[in-house]
């Protein structure tokens, strides 16, 4: 009779070398699918109220970061929310842009295609500065988008939008975008880069920026290492000083590196409620 003889522990080290090395090869396989094909377009909808002195409720989409490169299944899927949701208004703070090196083709077809009762209105941010053809500022009037750069309008009679340039990458000029506005209508303050909270704050009831992208990449109970100029202390979600409330998005694309973890694009609703 043949007995086989036991593994001694020397000999079993190969093998279990070989299964955690295939666990590790699998958990890196599996994050990075996470990171490359799933997180990138599995938008998160957030719906937020605030108060304010409103004759009736007022729904805005807050678009920010989209840095689109043409019609790809995360733009169709923003599109097919806004559809559903029915804002009053849609304002993008900025980042429409895919790249440096991209044109406004993608943007054009986009804004095409963004319609709200009460507008559609866009502020700059710093991939747009950085263009060096941010001068086809054609296309937001020929796509019937609002371009607001240090200027406001009033979409209805309570309510005015107050449009910055980007704080980071251009010059925004806070006085010479409330000229005109009455004191007491409610006042919404658009801009890209969030770290101009705490000059805007206590001159305008609700602040709408983006640029974090939230992160982009987060690892678990770790403050995000990469964050761009611009940011100041700011993240995302809300922050309130001196009686003004600022939201800012992780925003709905990427840029430098096409990869979210931790970070699901966003696309925030907030209904300010009488």
């Amino acid at each position: 009779m043949n007995v086989t003889p036991a593994e001694t522990p020397v000999q079993r080290r190969p093998r279990r070398f070989r299964l955690v090395a295939t666990l590790l090869i699998l958990a890196v396989i599996a994050l990075a699918t996470d990171a490359i094909f799933i997180e990138p377009n599995w938008i998160q909808v957030n719906h937020y109220s605030v108060q304010g002195p409103l004759a009736a409720p007022l729904k805005i989409a807050h678009l920010t970061d989209i840095h689109t490169g043409g019609f790809g299944y995360r733009e169709r899927k923003m599109l097919a929310i806004l559809e559903a949701e029915k804002p009053d208004v849609i304002v993008v703070t900025g980042d429409t842009l895919s790249s440096l090196h991209s044109d406004y083709a993608n943007c054009r077809k986009l804004y095409e295609m963004l319609h709200a009762p009460l507008g559609v209105w866009v502020v700059l941010g710093n991939w747009e500065n950085e263009r060096p053809a941010r001068r086809e500022h054609f296309v937001y009037e020929a796509t019937g988008v609002h371009l607001l750069v240090n200027a406001s309008r009033q979409i209805r009679p309570d309510v005015w939008l107050v449009g910055l340039d980007d704080p980071w990458t251009g010059t925004p000029k806070l006085d010479t975008a409330l000229q005109g506005v009455p004191p007491d209508a409610y006042k919404i303050a658009l801009f890209h880069s969030p770290f101009f909270f705490d000059r805007a704050s206590g001159r305008v009831n609700l602040c709408l920026a983006g640029h974090t992208h939230g992160g982009q990449v987060r690892l678990p109970f770790i403050r995000p290492y990469w964050l761009p100029s611009g940011c100041g202390r700011f993240l995302e979600g809300w922050y309130v000083e001196r009686e003004s409330r600022m939201y800012v998005s992780r925003g709905l694309g990427m840029s430098n590196l096409p990869v979210r973890f931790l970070c699901r694009p966003e696309l925030a609703f907030i209904t300010v409620q009488p």
